[in-house]
């Protein structure tokens, strides 16, 4: 299982670690703790020596009643950042965190290697046709509604077949597209309670038969530090341990703020299964 980055053929057989890199004033973490060129560049080192595989760059916080940010402004927030990582780490495999084709498309022709798409495509109908006519890998991510609307809709009859299906249908139309590279993430977080979250997970190894790398967020969200009465800066432990049963579950990449124990876990469930 690979995917096409930038001319390299990235092996997902072993799960790879994606850090995150928010810019954002308001993400529900990090925000606002990366402000200027040296600490964006110190953040990005300190991941890259940690072995970061690929660094994912968010302008615009997809949190739960996250304030409104315009194209441009998340354009002229990012870009500046995607140059200045290009320039300094010129190997790294950039990954953006987008759901604005227009955001997207600039993102990759200044060095991005990746989109990240929490809307699959929904929110803007030109997402896939950026795309395709780039042929970068593409995260497609299962939400309802919009980060201002996605919590009030958490009706499931079967929340585990009804994102089966949602994927399958996002897939086939990507695939007109000819969009290659997919990897699918069930959006731990994103329309979804707390059990929800925890039964995605539970079940997250049906997800296989869609045939599709599989991206695993649930770095210190609240599904974590909600059950141990904590808050996300104690939430690590609780991120270690959903990691590791993610990759027990298939999981190939995994989306952290703290790459270090991500690695970590991948390491020692290598050992495990080799």
């Amino acid at each position: 299982m690979t995917i096409n980055c930038k001319g390299t053929l990235v092996d997902l057989s072993t799960p790879k670690v994606m850090g995150i890199l928010n810019i954002t004033p308001n993400s529900f973490y990090d925000g606002g703790k990366y402000k200027n060129e040296v600490e964006i560049l110190s953040q990005v080192e300190k991941m890259l020596q940690e072995a970061a595989d690929i660094i994912d760059i968010g302008a615009y916080s997809s949190k739960p009643n996250a304030d409104f940010v315009s194209e441009k402004e998340e354009i002229s927030r990012i870009i500046p950042v995607v140059d200045l990582v290009m320039q300094h780490f010129p190997e790294t495999y950039i990954s953006i965190d987008t759901f604005r084709s227009e955001v997207a498309k600039a993102s990759i022709e200044s060095g991005a290697a990746i989109i990240n798409d929490i809307s699959a495509g929904k929110l803007d109908h030109k997402m896939f046709e950026i795309i395709g006519k780039y042929n970068v890998p593409y995260i497609m991510m299962h939400m309802r509604g919009n980060p201002l609307t996605m919590q009030s809709m958490t009706n499931y009859e079967d929340i585990v077949k009804e994102i089966l299906f949602y994927f399958s249908e996002r897939v086939a139309q990507a695939r007109t597209f000819g969009i290659n590279d997919i990897i699918v993430d069930p959006g731990f977080g994103f329309a979804k309670t707390l059990d929800q979250n925890y039964e995605v997970l539970k079940k997250i190894e049906l997800f296989k038969m869609l045939e599709l790398p599989l991206l695993a967020g649930v770095s210190r969200k609240s599904m974590i530090y909600k059950m141990t009465n904590g808050t996300s800066e104690s939430a690590l432990n609780g991120t270690t341990v959903l990691n590791t049963v993610a990759l027990t579950k298939g999981a190939k990449i995994l989306r952290v703020h703290d790459v270090k124990e991500a690695v970590e876990c991948v390491i020692l469930y290598n050992k495990i299964n080799s």
